[in-house]
This record gives C-alpha cells, structure tokens and sequence, in this order.
C-alpha cells in the first residue's frame, strides 16, 4: 500500500520550528514528521529518553563538575591575549 496524504493545521510558529528542525538534520519536512509519529507510537523515543536519564544518573555530577570548569572565566590573562 501506498503512503496517504493528510492535512493538518498548524501555528505559524509551530510549522517554521518543524520546518527549521527537519532542514538541521537534513531531513525533508514530510520525513522529519513522519519519523516523529514512528518514534512517538512504538516506543523508541520513550527508551532514547529512559536511556538519557540513566545517563545522566550515572554521571550527571561529573557533568556538572564539566560544565562548571568550563564556564569558570579564566583568572589570569592567557598569554598572546590583547589585554
């Protein structure tokens, strides 16, 4: 059976997100939407989701020790730089 096509009404802003989000992963907007409904109605965005968590569990305190060093600005002036 052959794909069907459907119409679906969205905001102004809602459709230029999708639209933007699809261009940045290379993807055709009809591709990008369709591949949401996929991950949505079988689960697999649901285990992307439970496995980040797990992640972020089992190292969200190195993470955050990470991002503090480096948004730390530097204390002294790096060598080379104008001053």
């Amino acid at each position: 059976m052959g794909k069907k096509q459907t119409q679906v009404r969205l905001e102004p802003e809602v459709l230029e997100a999708g639209k933007g989000a699809a261009a940045s992963r290379g993807m055709d907007f009809n591709v990008y939407i369709e591949r949401l409904i996929i991950e949505d109605t079988t689960g697999v965005r649901a285990a992307g989701m439970a496995a980040a968590q797990r992640f972020i569990t089992e190292h969200g305190d190195f993470l955050d020790d990470l991002e503090r060093q480096l948004d730390q600005p530097y204390s002294q002036p790096q060598p080379g730089a104008a001053a």
